[in-house]
């Protein structure tokens, strides 16, 4: 299963999309997208719709998964951080996507087993969850990384993972039982019945 996470921003959106089988995360693609210096809220957003959907249709997810906004130190940048996640959410939509929001408390749980966990350690888990040699940079695309994790972890996928685990424990529980009925030593053999 693939998925894409979004972290939007008006100034820069990180993007990365991961790849599970249920056991094991692979990385597929992961970035930011910049606006240019100087230009206009309408260019940005124009701009983050223009590059999320050559990258939606590139990596061909099965789910998007943005980071939702939770809070904001003014209206302004409250309003300029809705604008950027109504982008996104277009450019996921009309590339036929499901869409799932995470705040970023259940993003930094998920992944790092602490809501509050700072951004360095959010790289550090998203490094090591991906197998990777160094922490995805920027921080944005480390924090989009985290999000598709968190879905992977938290949504359909999830429970995808538990299922291999429970068949695992059953397979293992199957084994042992054949191994209580065998004889531990010489002693208990008994030879089979010829009937």
């Amino acid at each position: 299963m693939r998925i894409f996470g979004i972290d939007p921003g008006s100034e820069r959106t990180g993007y990365g999309c991961v790849e599970s089988d249920g056991r094991r995360h692979r990385l597929v693609t992961c970035g930011a997208i910049t606006a240019p210096p100087g230009a206009g809220l309408p260019q940005r957003l124009s701009r983050i719709y223009r590059e999320l959907s050559a990258q939606l249709r590139a990596a061909q997810p099965d789910c998007v998964a943005i980071e939702n906004l939770f809070h904001a130190v003014n209206a302004r940048s409250a309003l300029k951080l809705g604008h950027a996640r109504g982008v996104a959410m277009l450019a996921a939509v009309e590339a036929g996507c499901d869409v799932v929001e995470y705040t970023p408390a259940e993003v930094k749980r998920a992944v790092v087993g602490y809501g509050r966990a700072e951004k360095p350690q959010v790289q550090l888990m998203v490094k090591l969850l991906l197998g990777l040699a160094a922490a995805p940079s920027p921080h944005d695309a480390a924090d989009a990384l985290a999000v598709a994790i968190c879905h992977l972890h938290n949504g359909p996928q999830g429970a995808l993972k538990a299922r291999v685990e429970a068949e695992a424990a059953a397979s293992a529980k199957a084994s042992a039982d054949r191994r209580g009925k065998m004889p531990r030593s010489w002693r208990q053999y008994r030879p089979p019945a010829n009937g």
